[in-house]
């Protein structure tokens, strides 16, 4: 199966053709890894509703790397070292000026790209006190469109990701303004990616991930973080699976809990989408704060 035929797989997924397991099989077999077709799973599970937010005019590309202040704030583009010797990557960044060291949290981007969504998420937990960095895991692709976002999400895989994602932190240990401990926060895709992050890295105190691809319990019983899971009723993802995740976490003695809104779709966190729920978001907001300041 070459790369179109994976995409009309993804594109039969999401019309009903083939079930979750017949995906995943599939999936599996042609990307060679359980971990990639899941991270695909989380990326496509939901695209039938997967409405595009609204096209805006992005202040700072995210090509342009470079950070400002207004006096009290810092935000911009940072650079770091990549995996590769001589490659660097890229993220968004927003702390407040002056003060102690503090905790940072790590924000992972929907399929959509390092969009101004993302960034607001990073000034918001910036506002709260912590220092924020969103990782631009598509590299400056940002895009509006489901087809161009499938196909991003499915060029990258979950290792890459992980790694990157890990040099994001790696960056941040090394930064005056961080006192070494850190919570990690995603949502649709990177809500999959934060948990595959929590498996892999022992720098991670807090994981919050949102409707992404649930960790099967044997990939849970290596998790060391306390996790925060968030889902809605109405979302493609299966809550059942979330359970297993979080049974396996509490037999591991993790602490851990899983948040089920009644009546949230998919998306319910953004607040650029139709599928956007403001009492659901405003709550899973409060709970991700009180989560970050118990354990970070």
């Amino acid at each position: 199966m070459n790369r179109v035929e994976l995409m009309e797989l993804v594109r039969d997924y999401q019309v009903g053709g083939v079930s979750r397991r017949q995906f995943l099989l599939r999936a599996t077999a042609v990307l060679g890894s359980a971990i990639a077709a899941n991270t695909l799973l989380a990326a496509c599970s939901s695209a039938p509703n997967d409405d595009p937010p609204p096209v805006v005019d992005e202040s700072q590309p995210t090509a342009v790397v470079g950070s400002s202040s207004d006096g009290a704030m810092v935000t911009g583009i940072v650079s770091y070292p990549g995996l590769a010797d001589g490659e660097e990557l890229m993220g968004y960044w927003a702390f407040q000026e002056g003060g102690e060291p503090r905790p940072a949290i790590i924000v992972i981007q929907e399929w959509w790209g390092l969009n101004e969504h993302i960034k607001d998420v990073a000034r918001r937990f910036a506002n709260e006190g912590y220092v924020a960095l969103a990782p631009d895991l598509y590299h400056g692709v940002v895009t509006t469109e489901p087809d161009e976002a499938r196909k991003e999400a499915m060029a990258l895989t979950s290792r890459d990701a992980v790694g990157e994602i890990q040099q994001a932190i790696n960056f941040l240990k090394g930064q005056p303004i961080v006192n070494g401990r850190f919570g990690i926060v995603g949502f649709c895709m990177g809500g999959g990616l934060v948990l595959q992050t929590a498996v892999s890295s022992p720098d991670i105190q807090a994981a919050v991930p949102f409707y992404g691809s649930p960790l099967s319990p044997s990939e849970a019983a290596q998790v060391t973080a306390p996790v925060l899971s968030f889902l809605g009723s109405r979302d493609g993802i299966s809550a059942s699976d979330y359970e297993a995740m979080h049974a396996a976490l509490t037999e591991a003695g993790v602490a851990n809990k899983f948040q089920l809104y009644d009546g949230a779709q998919h998306a319910f966190f953004n607040d650029t989408r139709t599928s956007y729920d403001p009492a659901a978001a405003a709550d899973a907001w409060q709970q991700t704060l009180a989560w970050f300041d118990m354990y970070l």
